[in-house]
């Protein structure tokens, strides 16, 4: 049976470099988009003001614990799946760990194509099916196999512009800012040319229709919330 592929936005807490690199180039492999921080602290700072898709959180962090990043995240209600990445393997840990709101427990060293067979596991736990459909007007979204079809018919999209149209019809009716629709198509290390976002509308409106998204001045971008077709 063929892998599904499933585009989502990660973040990767790890204080280890070689091990953050190798989890980082290996998750932009499969087509993820991946943010990583090295602290507890800044783990935080990162799940309190933007979403992720999945979250893998190793426990033995700098500044703030792993399992503290948790029971803080579960507390403010914050319900991004969380994976634990971790050299501690005793049960108790892992107990602890799943009783304070993580998702699963993966030890190191691991397999690179266990973790990301769990990671598409969570995201079809977190979606609630194995395959979500999201429809706007006569467009029909499936995330799961990144399938977009109009009126019945498929309409080829690369990656970035898939996720970008998910992004956007996901806030239909409010405007999403030019910064926040970058980051969440590309993450936030990865260097882009600063008109790809504008490339990326273009090629959505020449292959969809022209008033489907509306640009707002001096801000971003925004579906209207009732579909014009």
């Amino acid at each position: 049976m063929p892998v599904v592929a499933v585009n989502m936005r990660i973040l990767v807490v790890e204080d280890d470099v070689l091990l953050g690199e190798g989890l980082c180039t290996a998750l932009r492999r499969a087509d993820h988009v991946v943010d990583w921080v090295r602290d507890g602290q800044s783990a935080w700072r990162a799940v309190r003001g933007e979403a992720f898709d999945v979250v893998l959180l190793d426990l033995g962090l700098p500044q703030r614990d792993g399992l503290d990043v948790l029971t803080q995240m579960r507390a403010a209600r914050i319900a991004s799946p969380v994976m634990i990445l971790t050299a501690r393997d005793g049960a108790k840990e892992r107990v602890k760990a799943l009783d304070l709101g993580a998702d699963d427990y993966l030890v190191k060293p691991f397999d690179r194509e266990e973790l990301l067979a769990r990671l598409r596991a969570l995201h079809r736990r977190a979606c609630g099916h194995v395959q979500q459909v999201v429809e706007y007007g006569e467009l029909r979204l499936l995330p799961a196999s990144r399938e977009l079809q109009l009126r019945g018919q498929p309409v080829d999209l690369t990656r970035r512009e898939f996720t970008l149209l998910s992004f956007l019809i996901d806030q239909a009716g409010r405007v999403a800012t030019r910064s926040a629709a970058t980051q969440h198509v590309y993450g936030w290390n990865e260097e882009v040319d600063s008109n790809v976002l504008e490339v990326h509308i273009h090629a959505l409106r020449k292959k969809l229709w022209p008033e489907l998204i509306r640009t707002v001045r001096g801000v971003g971008y925004m579906v209207p919330a009732q579909p014009s077709c």
